[in-house]
């Protein structure tokens, strides 16, 4: 029989100094969860900065494409369809300013803007009316650009047509990041939905 003097001194070692104590299991599996979320929401930012650059310089080239000033000269604002490039992404570029605002706060405080339910379904509503605004306002910029190019307009004035289309470009390449956002905004509803937290590791 071992002596107590001998289990003090290692004769017998104590299941608890073999394995980690669940508190530290506990606070190293936040730790790493904490880590993986910041990772997450910057991707998110990143993706909402560039949604938010792409659909500014869409709105601003379409702003700025006036030739001449008689008034036989095209202007943007003469054409439905490209007003309709340009407001909506005009209201995509405000919309996305604010979801980087309300990123940098989440990343920096760990906690979202809005109540953390309302916060996650106002992003994936949101991001899915926005991103079929900008296809939709794009796709009618588009079929118009194509109509264009057949009359005096684009043979007049071309650069009035290139601007346009370049405009038009930068939208859907601002649709294109708004629709990656939309994905990674859809996952925070599902871990949500499942696990009661939008995100989940």
């Amino acid at each position: 029989m071992r002596s107590p003097q001998s289990l003090r001194n290692g004769g017998m070692s104590s299941p608890h100094a073999r394995m980690p104590t669940p508190h530290h299991h506990h606070h190293f599996h936040s730790t790493v969860s904490v880590q993986k979320l910041k990772r997450f929401n910057s991707l998110i930012l990143v993706f909402r900065l560039s949604t938010f650059c792409f659909s500014l310089a869409s709105a601003v080239f379409m702003i700025t494409n006036s030739r001449g000033s008689g008034s036989d000269s095209p202007r943007w604002y003469d054409f439905d369809a490209f007003r309709y490039v340009f407001a909506a992404n005009a209201i995509v570029a405000v919309y996305s300013l604010f979801e980087m605002i309300a990123s940098v706060w989440e990343i920096s405080r760990e906690v979202t803007l809005f109540p953390e339910i309302l916060q996650v379904w106002f992003d994936f509503g949101h991001d899915q009316a926005f991103a079929y605004l900008l296809l939709s306002a794009d796709s009618a910029g588009t079929a118009l650009a194509i109509t264009l190019r057949g009359t005096d307009t684009c043979r007049v004035t071309t650069a009035f047509c290139v601007q346009s289309t370049i405009s038009i470009a930068l939208g859907f390449a601002g649709f294109l990041f708004l629709g990656l956002s939309t994905l990674l905004s859809g996952f925070r509803v599902v871990c949500f939905v499942i696990n009661g937290s939008r995100f989940h590791f």
